[in-house]
Order: C-alpha cells, then structure tokens, then sequence
C-alpha cells in the first residue's frame, strides 16, 4: 500500500534574493502560517526549505496560543515570511493578539517582510479574498503599510482582474494597485514599488508579469512590467 506523497519545497530565486539583502552570513528567518491555521504541513516544508539556504528559522505561531511574544519574535528576525490561505482569518487574528502593531515595530525597525497570496495581501490597504467562499469579495482592513490595493493571481484566477478594476472604479478600493501574475513578486522599497521579481527564469517579453493598476478619469488603466522591469 503507497504512503502518502512526501512534498518538498526549495527557495526560488527572489526569496533567495530577499535573503542575501539581509546581508546576514545565516539570516534569521520567522515562518508566520496564521493564514492556514497554522498548518503543520506548510511548517515542515518551509523549515526544510529555508534550513537548506543556511538560513536560522524560527516561527510565530496563534493556534491555540501564541507561541512567542510577538513583538520579541518578530523584531528578533530578518525576514518575516507570511504563507498564503485566509487573509480575513489571518487579519482578524492578528489585531486579536497584537501581531499588526508588532509587524509594524518590526517593519520599520528593517526586518524584510514578505509572503505569499495572503502574506502579500496583508501588507496593502486591500484587495480581492476567496477567504469569504467561492465567489470573490473585496477585502478593505488591511495592515495598510503599502497605501494600495492589492491583486493577487492576476493570471491564474478569472474572477481576479475584472473585480479589482470594478472596486477601484466605485471607490472600494483606492484608484491605485499593483498586481502580479503567479510565481511574480514586486519589491517594494519604504512604500514605493521597485522591482519585478520572480522565483523562476522568466521571459520578461510574454511570461508572468506584474501590473501597476490605475484610475485615471474613471478608467482603470493597466501597465504591464515585465520580470527585470522597474515600476516607477
């Protein structure tokens, strides 16, 4: 009888990136799961992954308590990488146990803040969440470090691009956004956006891309930028 299929994960490039800009010989790195409730899973891959890049990792878990002192743990760290599911969940939790002020803390003490569907969603005034159902909703409490919106899996959900153009042109969401494609990520320098970013070789010409979103006189104006490409 076959076990169940063992998952193993390694760190694609713009993570790897992100960790050399630690400028740490071993960064230290906080794995925050909150947004899958904490899964078991998503911590032993992660923790195989980032062990294996020489990194030193801990983790800030909520369920059932929190695990450390959130400000200490956090603030303790280089990178913070937040993993994807319910941004709403994810949200509510941390106000709930003080994690937003103590990403704040860390965010503007230098620790590099990163993440994943939900772990990119958080940091932004909003976007768009399947963590309501099926059918897209906006989602408009977040942390609000980046003073946009948000979109994640422009290519790879149907719902994503036209619910994000229809909730900043009826004022939703703020009339600027920045969206990325799948196995895309931008750098964001302060609160500007800089780089696009990606964890595997793209072609900057037709490949997965990122997009900064505008409203401009009641149109929603789109301008791609490829991996490689500048954002302002």
């Amino acid at each position: 009888m076959a076990g169940p299929v063992q998952m193993s994960w390694r760190l694609g490039d713009m993570v790897l990136d992100a960790l050399a800009r630690t400028k740490r010989d071993r960064p230290r790195v906080c794995l925050v799961e909150t947004a899958s409730g904490d899964d078991a899973r998503y911590y032993a891959m992660l923790y195989e992954a980032f062990n294996v890049a020489g990194c030193d990792v801990t983790q800030l878990k909520l369920f059932t308590q929190p695990s450390a002192d959130p400000t200490e743990r956090l603030g303790g760290s280089d990178l913070v990488w937040v993993g994807g599911g319910s941004v709403a969940n994810l949200l509510a939790l941390w106000r709930l146990h003080g994690v937003d002020e103590a990403m704040r803390v860390a965010w503007e003490s230098g620790v590099i803040l990163a993440g994943v569907s939900a772990g990119s969603l958080c940091w932004h005034l909003g976007g768009t969440t399947d963590s309501f159902g099926p059918t897209l909703r906006p989602v408009t409490n977040g942390l609000g470090f980046l003073p946009y919106a948000n979109g994640v899996h422009y290519d790879s959900e149907a719902q994503r691009r036209p619910l994000l153009h229809r909730l900043m042109k009826d004022g939703t969401l703020p009339p600027l956004a920045y969206a990325t494609d799948d196995r895309v990520g931008i750098w964001y320098e302060g609160v500007e956006a800089t780089t696009v970013v990606a964890d595997v070789s793209v072609d900057p010409s037709d490949g997965p891309a990122a997009y900064r979103v505008e409203l401009v006189n009641g149109n929603v104006v789109e301008t791609r930028v490829g991996v490689g490409g500048h954002l302002n």
